[in-house]
């Protein structure tokens, strides 16, 4: 018996897409569609992975293509396809251009991957899950958005750095927007279990999570001319196993809420099953009234730059 081979398609070949192809070929997870509108770059990239496969000692076939057609049979469609910050500018300013183009990559994953489970990581990034969403049509739980993982992530980093100890050891819960109003939950960090608050006074906690809510706009004010890519990119595949492994696992995604919270029509960042389905189950934990304020409080500001986006697209 011949066992189908798992297809998982990234649309954008810049720095995140490229990075997250890499990444998926060397943990073979499946075979790579990479798909850009820029003659040459998929294809070129595409075949540079291809080639790097006998040395990366990986088998997943990596093709690319300006076709849209390349994402048939996708089992998961990772959305990278935007324009990159510059210094100064908020996630929410890219939000104009990039709507015209997740109104476009909708379209595409409609036509030709329409049972794939879609990751988003385009910004502004819950605006934009919301908007991939409502255009294709799919039911919410195959339409998720990278948030907290990524978040998460550059918060266990920076407490590692300032503890001196491993990051593997290191758990940190994040939700709300993937922006400035993000909502790191310290209460729920550990390290081995132990928790943060044992282990840092509040100003040194406080100042690491200021240092978190501003990871991405570090990194642009540094590199002048993009953004970051490579955490990203790794955030989005971790994801993208947890779905075609049915890992379970629990991460904090941008997922649509339906009252869960009091929240209603918006994505936002909290913490979900993710597994083969997709998003399976909305954990829905205890905040305190605190943490509820400031999670509603990011929403309203997603659920203002949603309307503004749907107006672009309209």
């Amino acid at each position: 018996m011949t066992l189908r081979r798992r297809k998982i398609t990234v649309v954008g070949a810049g720095n995140v897409g490229a990075s997250a192809a890499l990444y998926l070929a060397e943990r073979e997870l499946g075979d790579v569609a990479l798909v850009d509108v820029v003659e040459g770059i998929p294809e070129g990239k595409g075949l540079d992975l291809l080639q790097y496969g006998p040395v990366g000692r990986f088998d997943s076939r990596v093709t690319g293509s300006q076709d849209s057609r390349l994402m048939e049979g996708s089992d998961v469609v990772v959305v990278t396809a935007g324009v990159a910050r510059k210094p100064g500018m908020t996630r929410l300013d890219l939000l104009q251009t990039n709507a015209r183009i997740i109104q476009s990559v909708a379209k595409n994953i409609q036509a030709h991957a329409p049972d794939a489970i879609v990751i988003v990581i385009t910004n502004p990034l819950d605006v934009m899950t919301y908007l991939l969403w409502k255009l294709t049509g799919f039911p919410a739980h195959r339409v998720v958005g990278q948030a907290g993982v990524l978040d998460g992530a550059r918060f266990s980093a920076f407490i590692a750095q300032e503890l001196d100890v491993s990051v593997e050891d290191i758990s940190t819960l994040v939700l709300g927007g993937h922006g400035d109003d993000m909502v790191p939950l310290v209460r729920y960090t550990t390290v081995s279990g132990i928790p943060l608050a044992d282990l840092l006074p509040a100003d040194r906690i406080t100042a690491l999570v200021d240092r978190a809510r501003n990871g991405g706009a570090e990194i642009v004010k540094l590199l002048k001319t993009g953004s970051a890519y490579y955490a990203p990119a790794a955030s989005g595949v971790q994801m993208v196993e947890a779905v075609v492994k049915d890992k379970k696992r629990i991460l904090a995604c941008s997922a649509h809420l339906s009252g869960q919270y009091g929240l209603s029509d918006v994505y936002i960042g909290v913490p979900v099953v993710l597994g083969g389905g997709g998003v399976e189950k909305i954990i829905e934990l205890k905040l305190t009234d605190a943490e509820r304020a400031a999670l509603h409080n990011s929403a309203k500001i997603y659920k203002e730059a949603i309307a503004d986006a749907l107006k672009v697209v309209a």
